[in-house]
Parts: structure tokens; sequence; C-alpha cells
């Protein structure tokens, strides 16, 4: 039953040095620290208030601007005629005279078409993001403590080591010559010579 209990305990060494190295511990575990590595910057407390502030009070007040953005395209395509009908001017004058005199504003017209289709992604875009947000505010304390852990290059010895410990003691267990009493104590060689009484 003991050594029934031995091969046991062998099979359950051998595994924690196998099940490491063949599910590729080393590998998944570097890739982790890289990861833990790579987000430490951006979810120190600092950060993740400014990521919440920006998206909070800068990006979120864009959603009902955006919906401005399809009639203020509108608007603008009309702006060129009625400039020119209330200055006796031509379309074409008109907006060689804002190019010249107004050129941050006749840019600004012109880009209009492709901003509002850009202006068009930003709702899908804020709900999208929100998630992100409110996760990476919710679990900056939960970061801080998986970044306090040792590296996780250590993980795979932490079930290699005990198992390479528990191999080579249950060896010496099964084949070697010498069991100390301290682990068998009630071994007895039964083939011993008695020793003689003096």
């Amino acid at each position: 039953m003991k050594r029934l209990f031995l091969w046991l305990l062998l099979v359950i060494g051998v595994a924690l040095i196998i099940v490491p190295i063949a599910s590729g511990m080393f590998d998944k575990t570097s890739k982790g620290e890289t990861m833990v590595n790579t987000f430490r910057p951006i979810m120190q407390p600092a950060s993740v208030r400014k990521t919440t502030y920006y998206y909070d009070k800068v990006f979120t007040p864009l959603g009902p601007f955006s919906k401005m953005m399809p009639g203020v395209a509108s608007d603008a395509q009309k702006l060129v005629p009625a400039l020119a009908q209330a200055l006796h001017m031509t379309p074409p004058q008109v907006q060689q005279m804002m190019k010249t005199q107004f050129p941050s504003m006749a840019a600004l017209l012109q880009s209009l078409p492709q901003a509002e289709q850009i202006f068009k992604q930003v709702p899908p875009g804020l709900a999208h993001y929100k998630p992100l947000v409110t996760t990476m505010s919710a679990n900056v304390d939960n970061y801080k403590a998986v970044d306090s852990m040792p590296a996780m290059g250590l993980f795979a010895w932490f079930f290699i080591v005990p198992g390479i410990l528990i191999v080579l003691f249950d060896l010496y267990l099964l084949i070697g010559d010498y069991r100390p009493t301290w682990v068998w104590p009630h071994i007895e060689d039964k083939h011993a010579t008695p020793t003689p009484a003096r």
C-alpha cells in the first residue's frame, strides 16, 4: 500500500514538471508580464483620471454637436450663393474673395463634407469606448494588486521545482537502500538477524 502511494506521488511530481512545459506556461507568462509592463503607465491612477476626463468632458460633448453636422453642411452649400446674391458677385468671385480674405473659413467650408462623415462616427465611437473607460476606472486597484505580484516568469518554476523535489525524494524512497526511520517508523526488516543479548 505504501509503495502504491509512492508511485502515485511520483506521478504527481512528474505531472508538476511536465504540465507547465507542455502547456507553454513559460511563453504565456512571459507574454503576460510584457502586457502588465506595457499597461503600467496607462493604468496609473493619474493617467486613468485623465483618460476619464477627456472622455467625459471633451469627447462626450461632441455627441450632440455631431447631430448638428448634417444641417451645418447643408447650410454651408447655400452660403456662397447667398453671399454672391447679397454682394452682387458671382459664386466663383465670392469663393476667391473668401480664400483671400478668410482663408481659414474657406478651408473649413471645403472640408465640411469630410467632417460630416467623420462626425457621423462620433456617437457609435462614444458607445464603443464607454465600456473601456469604465473598466479602466473600476480596475485601477485590481491592476495595482496584479502588478505587485512576483515576476510572472517565475510562475512555472513554482510548479517545476516542487515537482523535481517530489520526484527525487520519491525515487529515493522507492529504490534507495536506506529508508530513514523518521519516514517509515513502522517498517522493520523481517529478515534481519536479531542481535544476541549480552
